[in-house]
């Protein structure tokens, strides 16, 4: 079998022969392997996907380097949001046949709709009962607010107009657990059938394990199987009951996404979610975009050498993947070709200033050009739906709380560049030498401020301790309350652990495996606050820390990690209990350990508000930490 990879605009068309003959768009095979009556027996279908919008649903401004009168110039332009994701189903759907409409994940968290604009997830399920996807997979921040978190989620989109089928092949929901199928019959499913053109299709979830089980807060007993061996099991009974096509819907990342597919038998389509990874062709990082990844669709073959078709929609809202899969009379992959369009609103602006009629044509033709580029209208339904939510969210955000007078960049791990290392950042502080040398400034200033209040009004504490993923987005210039929380999103609860030297040390190197390790992500990375150490990320588990040195809170000198004593560390609920990997923690016995009850948003705002005035706004100041108070204070970048 020989894959054939053919370009058309912004498409690329994998077509997949026997006999090593191939057209662009129909695979005919000479010395009469193929007949009309065979290409009659074909079938194709239409993905339109989405996954990782993370509470996302408000449109954004984007900026483009599009051609204009034949000079590259920087266009601005409304894009994204849940609206448009809409809209631009409702439109492709419209003027396709056999489509399935299918979200990878990750739905909830992220911003304050998921949170501060009704109930958890109520503004997110609201806008998927816009859409009416024909099946959702789980992503590992469903799992964010526990099992009953989202269960209560959940029942939110039940309640909706779709009834949307939710599915995890891997989870297995604990004996206590408000999901456990006793509790909850049918919530959520391994898999789901429907039938296309009169033929049936399988779609499997999958959720990605160690991730969730360490990174999110599932319920202890509630727990998450291999992926592969969960979507085989269930890949072969849909198999046993004549579904021949199969699609896995897969929260566990792109990578993850190419290597599983090696290893199953019977997967025809992939569609993913969890890595944020923008699919497509070079021009978008031309174009201003982003960097792909791959290629849209990626192709690989499963374990018997069958084609298999893999795509993602990037994140946030900004791209609504099209996948058109052609099936054979036995029901195998025999073309696949696709675009990943990304979302934007017509209201082109160059300097500020709305386009002359002349630039706006010139504008739309390299937008056509591009290929990927979708202008597209919000819903005005899911507009509509989307309003009350919006205001919600606009009366929190006017309150001003601080002022930053220098972008405190966020970084989740110190080095070399990558896309998961940054979280929002300008350009500038991505790129930014301080960052790689100690990471992040906001993630810093977050693990300070625990330290702090908690040696103003909660009994004291030594160290303290924020994992890098958990803080969210930078902060520059004005900070509305709105722009505080969405750093600290995730609402946890502080906790003090009394710990020894040892188990600081195990603590830290836990956080470091958790990134470095095998199946590691950069989410939990370390930062402290009245810590500091040196980081070898090329080491082994146990050796990648060295030189600890604890800060004295009323001194102000260093003095070497003592492994002897105990120390009080000041630390998030998630972290106390084992998330993100800190093992060490997790066995702390309860005679030490304190559930403090209070939301590490609601220190985030003590700590604002113990801060000197900004002599021109009258606002708190944040500013960034003084370098000797970095937790990083050299780093040996693992890459």
């Amino acid at each position: 079998m020989v894959a054939l990879s053919v370009r058309e605009g912004a498409r690329q068309v994998m077509v997949w022969t026997v006999c090593g003959v191939a057209a662009a768009v129909l695979v005919a095979c000479g010395g009469g392997g193929s007949s009309d009556n065979d290409s009659e027996k074909d079938d194709v279908l239409t993905i339109l996907h989405i996954n990782d919008h993370h509470s996302t649903l408000a449109s954004k401004t984007a900026t483009l380097q599009l051609p204009v009168d034949g000079k590259t110039t920087a266009v601005t332009v409304d894009a994204a949001g849940f609206p448009r994701v809409t809209a631009a189903i409702d439109a492709i759907a419209a003027q396709s046949t056999h489509v399935l409409k299918l979200h990878a994940g990750d739905a909830v968290t992220g911003t304050l709709y998921f949170n501060r604009a009704g109930a958890d997830g109520e503004a997110d399920m609201a806008m998927l009962n816009t859409v009416c996807f024909d099946a959702y997979t789980l992503g590992n921040h469903e799992f964010d607010k526990g099992d009953s978190g989202l269960k209560g989620i959940l029942d939110r989109l039940k309640t909706g107009r779709c009834a949307t089928p939710v599915l995890s092949a891997n989870v297995q929901f604990g004996a206590n657990s408000a999901l456990n199928p006793s509790r909850a019959p049918n919530m959520v499913s391994p898999s789901t059938v429907v039938e296309r053109g009169g033929q049936k299709i399988g779609i499997v979830g999958l959720t990605i394990a160690q991730k969730t089980k360490a990174s999110s807060s599932p319920d202890k007993d509630t727990l998450f199987e291999d992926e592969a061996v969960a979507a085989q099991r269930e890949i072969d009974k849909l198999q046993a009951q004549g579904v021949k096509r199969i699609v896995l819907l897969s929260h566990i990342g792109y990578d993850n996404d190419r290597s599983i597919a090696k290893k199953l038998r019977g997967v025809d389509v992939i569609v993913g979610g969890d890595s944020h990874t923008l699919l497509g062709p070079d021009a978008m990082k031309t174009i201003g975009v982003g960097t792909p990844g791959g290629a849209y669709p990626t192709n690989t073959t499963d374990l018997d050498g069958k084609p298999v078709c893999i795509v993602q929609a990037w994140e946030y809202s900004q791209v609504v993947g099209e996948l058109k899969v052609k099936f054979d009379k036995d029901g195998v992959v025999s073309q696949c070709e696709g675009t990943p369009h990304v979302l934007i609103g017509d209201d082109f602006k160059i300097a500020g200033t709305a386009a002359t009629e002349a630039q706006r044509t010139s504008i739309i033709s390299s937008v056509n050009a591009a290929g990927f580029l979708r202008i597209t209208a919000p819903s005005a339904q899911a507009a509509a739906v989307l309003k009350p939510f919006t205001e919600k969210v606009a009366s929190f955000n006017v309150t001003k709380v601080a002022y930053a007078p220098q972008e405190l960049c966020s970084r989740r791990v110190p080095g070399g560049e990558g896309s998961s290392d940054y979280s929002r950042s300008s350009a500038a502080c991505n790129t930014e030498g301080s960052v790689s040398l100690r990471g992040g400034d906001i993630q810093q200033l977050v693990a300070q401020s625990y330290l702090e209040v908690a040696n103003e009004h909660y009994g004291g504490a030594d160290i303290s301790l924020q994992s890098g993923g958990g803080v969210r987005i930078p902060l520059n210039g004005e900070v509305t309350a709105a722009n505080a929380i969405q750093v600290l999103p995730f609402g946890n609860m502080l906790f003090r652990l009394d710990v020894t030297g040892t188990e600081v040390k195990g603590m830290l190197e836990d956080g470091l495996e958790a990134v470095y390790g095998a199946g590691g992500s950069t989410g939990p990375y370390p930062y402290t606050g009245g810590m500091r150490f040196d980081v070898n990320a090329k080491a082994a588990f146990g050796s990648r820390v060295t030189g600890i040195e604890v800060r004295d809170t009323t001194t102000g000198q260093w003095a070497a990690l003592d492994q002897g004593k105990t120390y009080r560390l000041f630390v998030l609920s998630f972290n106390a209990n084992g998330g993100d990997g800190y093992k060490t923690l997790a066995s702390v016995p309860a005679a030490r350990r304190l559930d403090i009850g209070v939301l590490d948003a609601d220190v985030f705002f003590n700590y604002i508000e113990s801060q000197p005035k900004d002599a021109t706004t009258g606002l708190p100041a944040l500013k960034r930490l003084s370098t000797d108070l970095y937790s990083t204070k050299s780093f040996v970048d693992a890459r």
